[in-house]
Order: C-alpha cells, then structure tokens, then sequence
C-alpha cells in the first residue's frame, strides 16, 4: 500500500481486566504498518488501567488515559478527541481482530471517498459460538434495527461532522451512531473474511441493552426524525418490524399535506417531521404566543418555522375542508410577492395536518431574512439614513398596493430592513392575511395605521408613497395622520 494513513483504534475499558490483555494482544499483532492504540479507562474499579499503563510502558503505539465513570458513549469521544489518526476503528476492550483486519479495511476506505463505513464479518466466542450473520446494509433496515457492531473503520473527519457518539442515549449507541454517519448518504463495504471475533456473556452490554429498547427508540425517533419519515414513512415504532405499516394505518385517519419548493427537495423529510421538532423543542424560539417560531439550522441552512396555532372548532372544519390553511396561503402569497419583486424571506414550503375531516396544525417554512432590523426599531433608536430607509419602506408598500395586495396585518414587525451601501433591502412578512383588490389612495394610505412613528417620519412615507403612486404627497399625509395621529 503506497499510502498508510493513521488509523487510531479506540478501545474504552470499564472494569475489564480479565480480557483487556487478549484485546490489545490482538491488536499489536496487526500487519497494517501505521496505527495507534488510545485506551480510555472510564473510571474502571479494577486493575483495568495499569494493565492498559503497563502496554503503553511497552509499546509506544499504546497510549492509555483515564477518566471518571461517564459510560461507553463518553469514553470513545474522549479518545477520539486525543486521537491523531485520519481513520477511526473501535474494539470494545472484551473482543479480539485478526491480524489482516486493518490492512484490509485501510486498503477499501482510500479507494473512494464514498465508502464510509467499512465493516467486518464477524463470529462469536465465549458464551456462544458460530458465525454471527448480519444482513447486508441498506438504510431502510437501519432504520428497524441495528445491523453493525461498533467495531467498524471509518474517517475521524465523519465522527467531527456528526459531533461524535451520542452521550444522551445509554443503549444501542452504535446504531444512533451509524444513522448519523450515514443517513444522508454513503457506502457500506463488508470484508469478505472473519476479521471481528465477537465475545459473548450474560452480563455483557450489549445482552444488558434489550431491558433499554423503549429509552433507544425513545431516543433515535428524538435525534432522527426526518430518517425515519424517509424511511419508514414516520416514527419508528416500540414494534420496530411493523412501524412501516403502522405509520401507513396512522396515516390515514391523519392525513396530511406537505409542499416543498423544488430548490429544496432534499428537505421534504425535514419538513414532514416537524410535529417531533416541535414536540422536542428543537431549535432556538423566535416567538410564543398564539403561534410559535422557531429558528432550526437544516444542512446549512437557517430555517424560520412559524407553528400556527390550532383553530377553534368551526375553523377546523372550515380549514380541513373548504379553505386553505395559513401555512399554505403564507407559502403562495410569499411566492406572489416575490415574482412581483417585493422582497420577502425565500420561502420552502409548508405542512398542514387534520384527524378525520377536523383541521389540526399546520407550519409554514422559509429561510431566515438577512434583514436584522424591522420598523420599529426606526421608532427606538436613530439610523444615520433614516430618511433613505423610510423612503424604501413606502417604495414597497406602494409596490405591494400597485399589485393589489393589501396587508391585512401591517405592523411594525412585520416590515423588515437591511442598509447596504447601493440600497436598503425590505423584506414583508406575516403574509397569511393578504387581501387582493384594487387598492386606492384612501385604503392605501389607511393600511399605515399600525406603524408607529413621529409627524416627520410619515411626511417622509407619505411623500415616497405618493411619488410611487402618482398620488398628492399632502393628500397622503393628511389621510396617513388621520387614520394614525403621530408620536412626539
């Protein structure tokens, strides 16, 4: 091999003096020139650590450190944080590989940078014996059970992008792990020959682990929801087999309606599973009130989430059967203005929900706005182009009249700014309550009731807003100040 990247083999102990040696005995036997070994003790009450200090005495390759009892999840990332391999192989410190293992493993992970996860065939001793038989990879039976051991190879740059093992989850850690690394795509490469040899007692962990099934699903459906809605058409179920024909059954008496803008199909899970996200509290809250937002970062993207509340009684059955819901009419009144060249957030798309015939949710998605500023802040505190951003506010609201759009809910923050040296960029949100109709100069200049601010301020609006209509600029402050008397 002309190339032999490090590969650091992590082996964290916890009270395993009885076997520790036979696993690292194994280890140094490997033919692959090019590894270290960082054992971390977690907090072991035994003779464990001075087994592991007595290696590292010996060998260089070894390296042990030790820290308190914080479990396996914990101890791994400890090590995988001191590690300084480009590749990443864990053994639990009561299994043993063969000696080609790495070499092996090495010489499949360079050839493509696809190949993410490369895996051995394994067979068990100790309490049990035999070959134990995994099925080959696909995503879809990772999402109903767990179909690798922990010891597997793969790149140190994938366990920083997934930000390690999951320390909130007590069972099953490798799974929550291998749906991390792989959920959104790579291949799985299985070694043709036994390279794992898997150790087998009562009281090891992963036996311990089926009285925790119930915390792991918990957990997994928590940290992976979109997963799931890809792959098993929602949760996975305590019945893991049937969770894909339960999901179809819940389906029905809850159906639902999710629209995503085609520059963002690959967000179509995310934005089905927004009923967890928000059961979860996931993201950071903008707003809580009648309705909620929330800011959720989505690969790479700054997400605004606004979760409408649900209507009363009437309104449910008028939203679940005759009218559109407020998440879709923000979505098409967004597309609307934006092809009419007023700005507003770009939006993604939306979900709506209802049980039987009766409405029950739904959410509407964009990217966050680039502007940091609304109206109101012209009101709080002094911006040295006041005049240039108020000019540029009437500008858009005279846009949105010219078009027929009339904003039922014109509020002080529902008008963002943002100054550039060219312009000032406005963005209008809050766009569920859109009328359409042909709008004149009392009704237009009537909609600026609810904006804040002094005499000087609406002379400014008012002479924009009349220049962009072709409208009497003193007509206009006259109506504007009689509909909304200014502040001193």
């Amino acid at each position: 091999m002309n190339h032999s990247p490090l590969v650091s083999v992590i082996v964290p102990v916890y009270n395993m003096e009885q076997y520790l040696s036979e696993t690292l005995d194994s280890v140094l036997a490997s033919d692959y020139p090019s590894f270290e070994v960082i054992v971390m003790d977690d907090g072991s009450k035994d003779s464990s650590l001075q087994i592991a200090k007595a290696y590292a005495s010996k060998d260089a390759r070894v390296k042990a450190y030790t820290q308190p009892n914080a479990g396996a999840c914990a101890a791994r990332n400890h090590a995988i944080a001191l590690a300084e391999g480009e590749l990443i192989l864990p053994v639990d410190a009561d299994n043993t590989i063969t000696p080609v293992f790495i070499r092996k493993a090495v010489e499949v992970i360079v050839q493509d940078d696809e190949i993410k996860v490369v895996c051995p065939r394994a067979d068990f001793f100790g309490d049990r014996s035999g070959e134990w038989v995994l099925p080959p990879f696909s995503l879809k039976l990772l999402a109903r059970k767990n179909i690798m051991d922990t010891c597997a190879l793969y790149r140190k740059s994938d366990w920083e992008r997934v930000k390690g093992y999951c320390e909130e989850i007590i069972a099953r850690e490798d799974w929550e792990f291998w749906i991390s690394i792989l959920k959104d795509g790579g291949k799985v490469v299985k070694l043709p020959e036994i390279s794992l040899h898997y150790r087998v007692r009562n009281s090891s962990k992963r036996v311990t682990d089926r009285s925790l099934k119930k915390h792991v699903i918990d957990v997994l459906n928590k940290r992976h929801p979109e997963f799931f809605e890809r792959e098993l058409g929602g949760p996975l179920r305590y019945r893991r087999t049937w969770s894909k024909l339960i999901n179809k059954a819940y389906r029905l008496f809850h159906p639902r309606v999710v629209f995503v803008n085609k520059d963002f199909a690959d967000f179509t899970s995310f934005i089905k599973a927004l009923p967890v996200y928000f059961k979860n509290n996931e993201g950071r809250i903008i707003h809580k009130g009648r309705n909620e937002l929330r800011e959720i970062d989505y690969k790479g993207k700054e997400l605004v989430i606004k979760s409408f509340c649900k209507p009363n009684p009437v309104n449910q059955i008028v939203y679940g059967l005759f009218r559109s819901s407020k998440a879709q009419r923000s979505y098409e009144y967004a597309e609307l203005l934006l092809k009419s060249g007023i700005g507003t957030p770009q939006p993604v798309g939306y979900y709506t929900e209802r049980t039987g015939l009766l409405f029950t949710r739904s959410y509407y998605v964009s990217l966050k706005s680039e502007c940091p500023h609304i109206y109101y802040d012209l009101v709080k505190s002094h911006f040295t182009g006041q005049e240039r951003i108020l000019r540029a506010i009437a500008r858009a609201t005279a846009a949105m009249h010219e078009h027929g759009y009339l904003h039922k809910d014109y509020s002080r923050g529902n008008i963002l700014f943002k100054e550039t040296e060219q312009d000032v960029k406005v963005e209008i949100i809050d766009l569920n309550r859109i009328r359409f109709r042909e709008i004149g100069m009392e009704e237009g200049c009537k909609n600026f009731e609810r904006l804040p601010g002094t005499h000087e301020m609406f002379a400014v609006l008012a002479d924009e807003y009349a220049k962009a209509r072709g409208f009497d600029g003193a007509e206009c402050l006259k109506r504007i100040l009689s509909h909304n008397p200014p502040s001193q």
